[in-house]
């Protein structure tokens, strides 16, 4: 089973709404649903409303720069973005069951 801990970094810096530039310049503001470590590497979940109503979740892999802020990175590779989602999925599960902080 994977080991699974939720951080605070993202909303702790930028609040529960992160405001992201596309490919054309344009913004889109996502809710930030989790951010968590998965093994060694840290993953946000984000939604915009349209997604919401979808049902759809976007999952970022969060990257620290060499100034200490942060970076949010697409997950090109299908089986890091299965981990993530699986990740998030055992995260949501374990929390709404009761259980808070690191999983195991």
């Amino acid at each position: 089973m994977m080991r699974i801990e939720r951080l605070n970094r993202l909303k702790e810096t930028y609040g529960r709404e992160i405001e992201l530039i596309d490919g054309e310049g344009g913004t889109e503001t996502f809710e930030l649903l989790a951010e968590y470590r998965v093994g060694d590497a840290v993953y946000a979940a984000l939604q915009t409303p349209d997604m919401r109503r979808n049902d759809e979740i976007a999952f970022f892999r969060v990257e620290t720069r060499d100034d200490g802020s942060f970076e949010l990175a697409d997950i090109e590779d299908e089986d890091e973005w299965e981990t993530a989602a699986e990740g998030y999925d055992e995260l949501i599960f374990e929390e709404s069951a009761g259980d808070r902080g690191s999983l195991e």
